[in-house]
């Protein structure tokens, strides 16, 4: 009997082997392990914050009746609230419990600067400037703030991005606009709009603008990777235990052989901090996709598991021995901008996956081929395909696209000087010490999750393929978007209200 070791996106790999286990069922949903299940989450960094004006309204938003305060259970501001959360080891783990979410000490408020703020909107505006604006007044008077103010009037996506030039003594404003509407907070703590899907977020906009991604080639993202000693063990645990049969009902204690091999594999956040909302919202979508990619979780009609379409080739071998990569970058048409680029308008999904097939040396060591086999490609581009879909049935996905949106629009501000055109310097929405954000959990390291198929095999036997999620990865580069020139021009006509004080409105 021979064996390979193939792998998958920077995020698995997969280890083909002859003979047959009759304990096996060809059912890969039945057949799945995940390791690390189980385990209480520890509490978030937030939990020992003293509650200031920002977290106090995002956890008098969310699922405020899950709070001790409130008569709730043990709820606290913590990680990963739908089905994954980071321990007290910053390991990351997946649960089929419902957890405790973010909560808070203050009675729920569904204030505004009118009640219009829950209607649906084709166009809305919201003006930067004035939000912060008007946030600094009610902290300096002691008002609570709205909620409407996290999240962003309702706004579903950043649609328009525009800048209103200071001229005299009229101060200049900064506005991003896009459909809006009424909004929820589901069972595990994401605000969603009356669809399902995930809608924009002030704390995330707020990270995003206080981290420095001005120099051209500026990146952030996220990585689960693996070890290469890890890698280097599993080739040589396949070596051990590949050229002999597994006995009847041996299949629990291999598999958990070779997740000893592999053991955990690093996360790595970049370019933002590692205890902010939006890592936690990359590394949970990053680890989700390659679940739906190993078929450990359903994904929607048209997205098929790598798994599930690997085929054997003309003499009955699976594929050989790589390591597949897939992961999440921007994916957006080239911006249109107005004829004196003060008007710039974003269109597209907001998100694809890309994917690779590396090598694998002997001693674990990955190497970049720039190619990908069909099998490898297909799941790719059936996810980007069905990407709206996905958002639809997932949130996460949906809040990564939101991180997507605010990511592009930000990098707008910065590459075209808006903010210098506004004569706008922010002061609260850059302070961490005035404004303070909630703090997760980092991630530090993920446990192997494990799956297989068993493919019928030349003369009556099988062919048994073991997939073991090793790595994977976010790639956020707005400059690779903003380098394409539109052949459009963004012709509609955004301006601000005339009054002052109101932060948002609708275009009609």
């Amino acid at each position: 009997m021979r064996s390979w070791l193939f792998a998958l996106l920077a995020c698995y790999f997969s280890v083909a082997a002859f003979g047959q286990d009759p304990g096996v069922s060809d059912d890969p949903a039945g057949a799945s392990a995940a390791a690390g299940q189980g385990g209480r989450a520890s509490q978030g960094g937030g939990a020992n914050a003293d509650f200031d004006s920002l977290i106090d309204l995002i956890v008098s938003t969310v699922a405020s009746e899950s709070w001790a305060e409130n008569g709730g259970g043990e709820a606290e501001i913590r990680p990963f609230p739908s089905g994954v959360y980071v321990d007290a080891e910053g390991v990351l783990q997946t649960t089929g419990v419902k957890p405790s979410v973010v909560t808070s000490k203050l009675p729920m408020r569904h204030q505004g600067p009118s009640k219009d703020v829950r209607k649906s909107a084709d166009l809305r505006c919201v003006s930067l400037v004035r939000l912060e604006r008007e946030m600094a007044r009610r902290l300096k008077e002691g008002e609570p703030l709205e909620e409407a103010m996290l999240t962003l009037a309702g706004l579903q996506r950043v649609k328009y991005v525009f800048a209103q030039p200071a001229s005299g003594d009229e101060s200049g404003d900064v506005v991003i606009a896009g459909p809006a509407g009424d909004w929820q907070a589901d069972g595990a703590g994401r605000l969603l709009n009356t669809d399902g899907e995930a809608i924009l977020r002030l704390d995330d906009l707020l990270t995003l603008l206080r981290q420095d991604h001005a120099a051209p080639g500026s990146t952030f993202g996220c990585s689960i990777t693996p070890r290469q000693e890890s890698l280097a063990e599993i080739q040589a645990y396949i070596a051990r235990t590949g050229q002999r049969d597994l006995p009847p009902g041996g299949r629990a204690q291999w598999l958990a052989g070779l997740r000893e091999s592999v053991g955990r594999q690093d996360i790595e956040v970049w370019g933002m901090p590692p205890t902010s909302r939006v890592a936690k919202v990359l590394v949970e979508a990053d680890h989700h996709m390659k679940l739906i990619g190993m078929g450990l979780r359903d994904g929607v009609p048209g997205v098929e598991s790598y798994l599930s379409t690997v085929e054997l080739d003309a003499a009955g071998n699976p594929p050989p021995m790589n390591v597949l990569r897939w992961w999440f970058t921007l994916n957006y048409q080239p911006v249109a901008a107005n004829a004196d680029r003060t008007l710039f308008e974003l269109a597209g999904p907001g998100a694809k996956v890309l994917s690779e097939n590396e090598l694998l040396t002997q001693r674990g060591e990955r190497v970049h081929t720039n190619a990908s086999d069909e099998p490898t490609a297909r799941f790719a581009r059936l996810f980007t395909t069905h990407f709206n879909e996905l958002c639809r049935r997932y949130p996460v996905y949906g809040e990564l696209r939101s991180i997507f949106d605010l990511t592009l629009a930000v990098a707008i501000m910065r590459r075209e000087s808006l903010l210098q055109q506004a004569a706008w310097t922010p002061t609260l929405f850059r302070s961490d010490e005035s404004l303070p954000l909630p703090k997760y959990v980092a991630p530090k390291t993920v446990e192997t999750v494990v799956n297989h198929r068993m493919i019928p095999a030349k003369k009556n036997r099988r062919v048994k393929h073991i997939v073991a999620g090793v790595s994977g990865g976010v790639w956020a580069a707005s400059d690779e978007v903003l380098s394409k020139r539109s052949e459009r021009e963004a012709a509609v006509e955004l301006k601000a209200t005339p009054n002052a004080t109101q932060w948002w409105w609708d275009v009609k």
